[in-house]
Parts: structure tokens; sequence; C-alpha cells
């Protein structure tokens, strides 16, 4: 499996989260998980899409990822779905997440999307998409490898 790389406009900065998160991140062996926190800009997308670019293009130098933008609209999966397309997809090449700012994703993420995922119907603060989503791409792991941390 190639690394998987996770973009999030705005910081942690919850001591609580961030211990969870560690958890689940120090678990993590394949795929490896990256994450990157970009600059939140008041809500201004445009400023917000260009840091998030930014890392992505910092990410292609090496890589050409499948980018996936966290999105109330879009596809949900069960944990055994998503465990399954995430193998299909990290198979063949890096996968790079991202979690928009408040206002969500600026125009020109949005155009270099390959794929919108949702964690839910549900609306979460970033920081708790950012540790749910980590739990789930360790479960996504834990299933792939026939672990019964999902049962």
């Amino acid at each position: 499996m190639r690394d998987l790389h996770l973009i999030v406009v705005g910081k942690l900065n919850d001591k609580s989260i961030e211990d969870l998160e560690s958890v689940y991140f120090k678990r993590l062996t394949s795929p490896k998980l990256h994450i990157y926190e970009a600059r939140a800009h008041s809500e201004d997308l445009a400023k917000e899409a260009k840091e998030v670019l930014a890392k992505i293009d910092d990410i292609s130098k090496s890589e050409n990822p499948y980018i996936v933008l966290m999105m109330e609209k879009g596809k949900q999966f069960t944990s055994v779905e998503f465990s399954k397309w995430l193998s299909g997809i990290s198979d063949r090449q890096s996968v790079v997440f991202v979690i928009g700012g408040a206002s969500g994703h600026g125009e020109e993420v949005i155009k270099r999307a390959h794929f919108k995922l949702s964690l839910s119907e549900l609306t979460y603060p970033h920081k708790l998409a950012r540790l749910l989503l980590v739990e789930q791409i360790y479960r996504a792991q834990t299933i792939a490898a026939g672990h019964p941390y999902n049962k």
C-alpha cells in the first residue's frame, strides 16, 4: 500500500483530541499516514485553497496522489466498504484526504479532487472530523488485515 496523506485547514489545538489521535496514529503501520496542517484564513476560501494546493503540489513532486475531499455531500461507506475502497486505491497510488476550513473547500481544490467522501450526514467540528477520519483509516487497516478490532 502507498502512503496516505491528510491535509487539514487549521490547527488541532485541543490536547484531549490530540492525545486520542496520537493513539491511532501510532497504531497505523501500513499504509503510513502523514498529517499536514494548512493555515486557515478567516473563511477566505481562495487563500485557504492556495494553502491546500501548495501542500498537494509538494506531495505531488514525488507521487501522483488520488485527492479525496471530505464533504457533507460526499459518498458514504460502511467501515468494511471504506476498507475495501481505500485498499483498492492505495494499492495503486498514494491518497490525499483534505478536510477544508469552516466554509468548506475553495473552488480550485474542488476542481483538483478525484473523489468526495463523507463521514456521515451529520456535521462535525473539523477537529472531530479529523479524529474520526484517522480512526476510520486505522479501522480500515485492521479490517484489511483480518484483525478483530472492527468487531
